[in-house]
């Protein structure tokens, strides 16, 4: 049995078009060999031992894409970390052409055809990307006002920003598509660049699209003594009501549930009331707000 010839070494250690190869001389049978795989139709790259990764997959459509385009939308969103619904994790991968191009069409991958200028593209492991603020402004044909209050409350986060509310401002005002203007508008004015998790900021804007007063974020409660007590996450001091997001770890946790606990305790000591959210109340939010309501009068 003869040696099967070697990879395309014209295209080492990356993603390449089968164009590309055919170019080359690369022949239409070796391209159909088991050592390699098409992640993408006219695409192959080295077979792994395992399916590429997501990072893997953007990497190998880099090929297909034309001068200035770049992965965009949710998919944007996940190579920068930015959190995101669970519904936009794992899809196909969004990628944004600009004009004269045509958006890309092809299994795998969902194409947009939008202006889209070279500031506002970086690159992520050698990956064209849509800059985080242009990134939450595409965000609006995928998400929900609150959602891109959580994702922006990250961006803008004040211990680690990767971006202000300046810049997401000013690129929003120069936006020229008008999908999604109003939820961005009314996210932009619902910011906090407080909020420590994205459940944190979906039950903020719940308060507030209710009717609510809005919350202070991350107050922090001392006792006569000015001894530190608790820092809450949300609260209305005015009348002494906490509100508490906990997720899964702090039923799961031991060390974490008795902290918890104590901490209710010494709230409870000072006059504080403290109401205690879940996904659950967030699911079917009726009879929290019913409550907070009565608590605020």
């Amino acid at each position: 049995m003869s040696p099967r010839s070697p990879r395309p070494q014209v295209f080492p250690e990356r993603a390449f078009t089968v164009a590309e190869a055919r170019a080359n001389g690369v022949r239409e049978r070796r391209l159909r060999a088991r050592d390699l795989s098409a992640p993408f139709p006219g695409i192959r790259v080295v077979a792994g031992d395992a399916p590429l990764d997501f990072v893997g997959r953007c990497r190998a459509l880099v090929p297909r894409l034309p001068p200035g385009a770049a992965i965009s939308h949710a998919s944007a969103a996940e190579l920068h970390r930015l959190p995101l619904p669970s519904r936009l994790r794992g899809e196909a991968i969004h990628t944004l052409v600009p004009p004269p191009h045509r958006a890309i069409r092809m299994r795998g991958v969902v194409g947009h055809e939008r202006p889209l200028g070279p500031d506002e593209v970086t690159r992520l492991a050698g990956i064209p990307v849509t800059t985080v603020v242009r990134t939450w402004l595409d965000l609006a044909d995928q998400m929900t006002t609150a959602e891109l209050v959580a994702t922006g409350d990250h961006i803008i986060h004040r211990d680690l920003p990767l971006a202000s509310r300046e810049e997401l401002a000013r690129a929003l005002a120069t936006r020229t598509s008008r999908r999604g203007i109003r939820s961005l508008r009314s996210a932009l004015g619902l910011l906090d660049d407080l909020a420590e998790s994205p459940r944190e900021s979906l039950l903020r804007v719940l308060l507030i699209e209710a009717g609510l007063p809005r919350p202070q974020t991350q107050l922090e409660i001392f006792d006569s003594h000015g001894l530190f007590v608790a820092r809450v996450d949300l609260a209305y001091p005015e009348r002494r009501v906490a509100i508490e997001y906990e997720g899964d770890h702090h039923r799961t946790d031991k060390a974490q549930w008795r902290k918890d606990i104590t901490r209710v305790q010494r709230l409870h000591a000072l006059g504080w009331t403290v109401i205690r959210v879940t996904q659950a109340d967030l699911v079917a939010s009726a009879a929290l707000l019913r409550d907070l309501r009565a608590l605020l009068g």
